[in-house]
């Protein structure tokens, strides 16, 4: 049985500090992966958190220009930040007072030996190294209350918009960067997809009502032909000429995959969640989350980055919070098809490629004949996890409109930073975090629509794009009945 989850996933009443260790008995298993935040409680301490999210010497040393980025998401600092300050000051001094109280005990302990061998009254040494123990057993509990806090703070905080990215707070702010092709042209008057599908017997929605509920399809005929040589076309084009290794992932992943790419817990309300056992999947709300964590708690060589990967997968979001939005036709639905391309990049490569990678879905359309913009996202209407967003938006003649078709972002650190995913500099032994970026190329679903809206005739029927032809074994779709 599906089920959304509104829950916090970081959130739990029964966290307990036990032997140095974080405990969560009645969180999702997934949480135990911040559990190695809290390993510095024990033996010995370390004055830097393994930040899930932004790396939290960063966001300390640089702390008005984090302030600075999150206004220009339009967001408050303060209410982001919180207490950060004081907290981070308290953590680490209460990590100072510690080491201190256990250099104490250790050269009590000495002495005591000492006094103990020479015959002599060790009493008052004794109940020294006791207060001192009990000291330092307080002193622990509060760095590892401390160390929940900043790691709730450090959650809040979104990835940091690049210096290229213009600045506003909505998407009319967004900036056109090019442009490709012109408008298909008519004398008659092009009719949307909803109803040329109905018309033609290709698009189904009234049975899809029956079947599972609002905002899923059934495609029929060539209108199911149409979507698979969309999605055959696209993984040839980037596996052929754009040099990505298909890859075929599992459509269910855990919670540890949904946080590494970014959807928990911020978007938990936006997923199926499936509960299973002890632990819940999560249908995948993009091929993103499984192909991205492929490579998660891995260090990779250098020399094989960039690593270009491409999946076709269907996609499910309940599109919480979206009531009322795009409720004709196929936009916007709970299951769609996607083809998603993924790069792993060295830091230094990591924009030259996001270059790349938006060319290579804007080829898609362009062998389609399909008229489309690039549009930069501002830093108002990007994702939280994106240092930079290019949209592609398809222009559907039926809807006298730009339509988003791909969302390709350079996520720079952001997600491997969260799933733990490195690479070892050549000649250095420290590792590093990759970059991490993801586009579709293209969303089967949405290009269905354009082929079908820009390609309609007079006739009713839509002609079938040179390019596809092969895959369909037909080049043109007329009204059928089933």
């Amino acid at each position: 049985m599906l089920a959304f989850s509104t829950a916090n996933p970081l959130t739990t009443k029964d966290t307990k500090v036990h032997e140095g260790n974080l405990r969560v008995p009645s969180c999702p298993s997934w949480f135990e992966v911040l559990a190695v935040l809290a390993a510095c409680i024990s033996g010995h301490f370390s004055d830097t958190l393994v930040s899930p999210m932004l790396d939290l010497n960063f966001v300390r040393e640089n702390l008005p220009l984090v302030e600075e980025k999150l206004r220009q998401r339009g967001m408050d600092p303060a209410a982001v930040l919180r207490d950060f300050r004081e907290v981070d000051t308290q953590r680490r001094q209460a990590i100072t007072e510690a080491e201190t109280s256990k250099a104490q005990r250790n050269k009590a302990s000495e002495e005591i030996a000492k006094l103990k061998k020479s015959g002599q009254d060790a009493s008052a040494a004794m109940a020294q190294t006791k207060d001192l123990r009990e000291k330092i057993q307080t002193l622990e509990k509060t760095a590892s209350d401390l160390d929940g806090r900043l790691r709730d703070i450090l959650a809040g905080i979104p990835n940091l918009p690049h210096a290229s990215v213009p600045i506003g707070n909505s998407a009319e702010q967004n900036v056109e960067v090019r442009r490709w092709g012109t408008p298909a042209k008519f004398d008659f008057t092009p009719k949307a997809h909803w109803d040329l599908g109905a018309e033609l017997g290709i698009l189904d929605q009234e049975r899809a009502v029956k079947l599972t509920g609002a905002r899923f399809a059934v495609y029929w005929d060539l209108g199911a032909k149409l979507e698979r040589a969309l999605m055959n076309f696209m993984l040839d084009l980037h596996t052929r000429q754009h040099g990505y290794t298909e890859v075929l992932p599992p459509y269910l992943v855990n919670s540890e995959s949904m946080y590494g790419t970014g959807q928990l817990p911020k978007f938990a309300a936006d997923s199926f969640r499936v509960p299973h056992g002890e632990k819940d999947l999560w249908l995948i709300p993009t091929a993103e989350v499984p192909v991205t964590n492929l490579y998660r708690d891995e260090v990779l060589d250098q020399a094989r980055l960039p690593i270009s990967l491409t999946a076709y997968t269907p996609c499910f979001r309940s599109e919480a919070g979206s009531y009322g939005k795009d409720v004709r036709g196929i936009i916007r639905q709970h299951q769609f098809q996607k083809v998603e391309l993924v790069k792993f990049t060295r830091p230094e490569q990591s924009y030259d490629e996001h270059e790349k990678l938006t060319h290579d879905a804007e080829e898609v359309l362009q062998k389609l004949g399909l008229h489309y913009r690039v549009v930069a996202l501002c830093t108002g209407d990007m994702g939280s996890s994106s240092a930079k967003t290019y949209d592609i938006e398809v222009w559907l003649p039926g809807q006298q409109m730009f339509r988003e078709i791909s969302s390709c972002s350079n996520f720079e650190a952001y997600q491997a930073r969260r799933a733990n995913i490195r690479y070892r500099p050549e000649g250095k032994n420290k590792t590093e975090f990759v970059h991490t970026l993801n586009g579709s190329g293209l969303a089967v679903g949405r290009t269905w629509v354009a082929v079908v809206e820009n390609y309609q005739q007079a006739d009713g029927s839509v002609v079938i794009p040179e390019a596809l032809r092969a895959y369909i074994g037909a080049d043109r779709i007329t009204p059928k009945k089933f």
